[in-house]
């Protein structure tokens, strides 16, 4: 029986890299003189190293300006990761980056059908809290039963610490619970520690393999384009069609 819907946030809640992330971290490179800017391409190749601050180390290899000390370096990304979560902060909270499609619809279902949900991702706790109180209220956290960020799990997907420690908050069993992910590395995570996933893809991994996902699709606010199939009743993917397929795998 399905218990509780676990939500990664970045690209599975809200199309944050691109239009929030992205432009967050260029801010930041301006503003501290850094003569460095990402492209969108480069930002997506970028992604598949997990984490802002790792990523800013990834990227300093190949920049011929970047300190030579790893020390020096480490310092350098936590000023600009401080800074660019600032900016990011300041985005989400004018309302720029909105819920996708079928969100906060799924949500409500979630209350009303007594399922619990909880948040798992390896982002910061700020960056989660801007972008929900935003688009939910202050009171954002009052609707989810676990909440487990970065400053709980510093190992970041895909390694499995923050599905195993989400598991162990809300006392469930891996297959009491689905998670909605929208990445390779999400799924990677989750199936680590016995967690079932569903697939909603995202801007930039729209592409990936996905092998071993509940169902795979373009966005909960449609009943079109997913693996498996639903019928053809117009609408976004509700609580029903995700119990149907968490009792499928059986």
């Amino acid at each position: 029986m399905l218990e509780a819907i676990l939500w990664d946030v970045d690209g599975t809640l809200a199309e944050t890299e691109r239009d929030g992330h992205l432009v967050a971290m260029n801010a930041a490179f301006d503003e501290l003189g850094i003569p460095w800017r990402w492209n969108e391409q480069r930002y997506g190749e970028l992604l598949r190293v997990a984490g802002g601050f790792e990523r800013l180390l990834f990227d300093m290899e190949s920049q011929p300006l970047a300190p030579v000390s790893l020390e020096e370096r480490s310092a350098l990304a936590r000023r600009i990761h401080a800074l660019k979560n600032r900016r990011y902060a300041e985005l989400v909270a004018s309302g720029a980056l909105p819920l996708r499609a079928g969100v906060l619809e799924l949500f409500d279902e979630c209350a009303a059908g007594g399922v619990s949900m909880a948040i798992v991702t390896t982002t910061s706790r700020g960056n989660v809290q801007a972008l929900l109180a935003a688009q939910v209220g202050a009171d954002w956290d009052s609707r989810f039963a676990a909440v487990v960020c970065a400053e709980d799990a510093p190992a970041k997907k895909p390694d499995p610490l923050a599905y195993r420690l989400v598991l162990e908050r809300l006392q469930l069993r891996p297959g009491q619970t689905v998670a909605i992910e929208d990445s390779a590395m999400g799924l990677a995570a989750a199936t680590a520690a016995g967690v079932p996933v569903v697939i909603t893809r995202s801007r930039y991994f729209v592409g990936d393999p996905v092998p071993g996902a509940l169902a795979v699709g373009p966005s909960l606010g449609t009943r079109a384009g997913w693996s498996p199939g639903l019928d053809g009743k117009p609408g976004r993917v509700g609580l029903e069609d995700i119990r149907h397929w968490h009792e499928s795998r059986r």
